[in-house]
């Protein structure tokens, strides 16, 4: 077997590194010791000394994780691999093979911008989570290292630098806000105004709490999380695919490689087709698992149609949502699908199986043959009740669920023959793919 190659001078994190990792362990301790002694503060004058030396002993003990953790963390890059060790009374090297490498991200959280810090987290082929962060670098070495693993990572000289970009789209904070304002739960929570208010006259004000939080909880919850996840959203081109910058109190920068693209959503709320024509787009990236595949999906919060789709363009060749000829339901799915029955539809062309969906949120996902995975039909007890079936064709993990939903049960089972056909055909003329780039 093989031995991995010896890396060259391993390196360690930033020195203020200890800081950043440290003040988590602090915080959790304290919030564990405060509300426990907080009778007993009340009850006894001496008790404040006792809680200061507690306090003063979790953050000593705080400080001295962080400074051993750094002490004995290094990394290096030797051949295919990122070598990085670890461990204080448990040691532990990791060899990360880069010819599995999918993605590396730059983050930063808010103290981290505050000291110039940033962490380094890489997503691998068949991972369970981001392997091997490193946190924390200072920012112009998490950049340089990070040009470095995609270089070796792309069969090119390890020292190119990091290619030059073309801003696309810049999302404006208004927009940001708008859309939130537009959306689904913060209608809902609009509309649950006046039954509060109604409930506040009837009962003087003593369940209308009842209605007003969820309400307000509606109408919060979208602005802060659209604000928090895509503040500063920035889309550039660049020759190793499209970049992404975003974030208001953590920052994220990453490159999504088209090659990695294994499905695409285009997702527009009710509001947003009556008003203002907006559509984001979401995807599904080869490589990343568990929350990130979610966190890092995003590849436009929100834009004008024609941005949204010449970048579908972008990430799937030839993807023309408009020239796919969808097919309707039969007339029987009104049972299982009132509402959204004129609006399901499903259809493919030579390259891409194409699903649309929803009322409130209408969502049209786009799969190439070549990249799905399995397709499957199911049926629950009604559908078989009503000869109704769904196809689903499956991708890697991720936010976007390729689905026909209530077809005839005999053009469904046709439906996933002729998938099964084309995606065999598909995979079988695709020619391989390094990081960056068709071979």
């Amino acid at each position: 077997m093989t031995q991995p190659a010896e890396p060259g001078p391993l390196r360690r994190l930033h020195p203020l590194s200890p800081l950043l990792r440290g003040w988590k362990f602090i915080i959790a301790a304290l919030l564990v010791i405060v509300p426990q002694n907080a009778d007993r503060l009340r009850r006894s004058a001496d008790e404040p000394l006792s809680l200061a030396l507690a306090v003063l002993a979790v953050v000593a003990v705080g400080v001295i994780y962080g400074l051993l953790s750094w002490r004995f963390t290094h990394y290096g890059v030797a051949g295919g691999d990122l070598r990085v060790d670890s461990g204080v009374l448990f040691r532990r090297s990791r060899h990360v093979r880069l010819d599995r490498l999918q993605a590396v991200e730059v983050v930063q959280p808010l103290l981290g911008r505050a000291l110039g810090l940033a962490e380094l987290r890489l997503e691998v082929v068949g991972g369970a989570k981001t392997e091997a962060p490193l946190a924390y670098l200072s920012l112009d070495d998490a950049r340089r290292l990070r040009a470095e693993l995609l270089a070796r990572a792309a069969g090119i000289a390890e020292d190119t630098p990091e290619a030059p970009e073309r801003v696309l789209h810049e999302v404006p904070a208004e927009r940001l806000l708008w859309s939130s304002l537009l959306s689904t739960p913060v209608l809902v929570g609009v509309l649950l105004v006046p039954v509060a208010l109604a409930v506040a006259a009837l009962t003087a004000g003593i369940g209308a709490a009842l209605v007003l939080v969820p309400a307000l909880v509606s109408v919060g919850t979208p602005l802060i999380q659209q604000l928090v996840a895509n503040y500063g959203f920035t889309l550039a081109e660049s020759p190793d695919g499209l970049r992404v910058r975003r974030g208001l109190l953590e920052t994220r920068s990453q490159t999504v490689p088209p090659g990695r693209i294994q499905a695409a959503r285009l997702a527009e709320p009710w509001l947003w087709r009556r008003f203002t024509d907006w559509v984001a787009v979401q995807v599904d990236i080869a490589g990343y698992a568990g929350e990130s595949a979610t966190a890092s999906a995003v590849l436009l919060p929100v834009g004008p149609r024609p941005l949204a789709l010449d970048l579908l363009r972008r990430v799937l060749p030839d993807a023309d949502v408009s020239g796919v000829p969808l097919t309707g339901v039969p007339p029987r799915a009104r049972w299982l699908a009132p509402l959204s029955r004129r609006v399901l539809a499903a259809g493919a062309d030579r390259r891409h199986f194409v699903a649309r969906r929803g009322v409130l949120r209408r969502e049209t996902d786009v799969v190439p043959h070549e990249r799905a995975q399995s397709v499957r039909l199911s049926q629950g007890p009604l559908q078989r009740w009503l000869r109704l079936a769904t196809v689903t064709v499956d991708t890697t993990p991720g936010p976007v669920t390729v689905r026909a939903e209530h077809r005839d049960a005999v053009e469904a089972a046709a439906m996933v023959r002729a998938e099964a056909i084309l995606a065999r055909a598909a995979r079988a003329a695709a020619p391989p793919q390094r990081w960056m780039r068709r071979v």
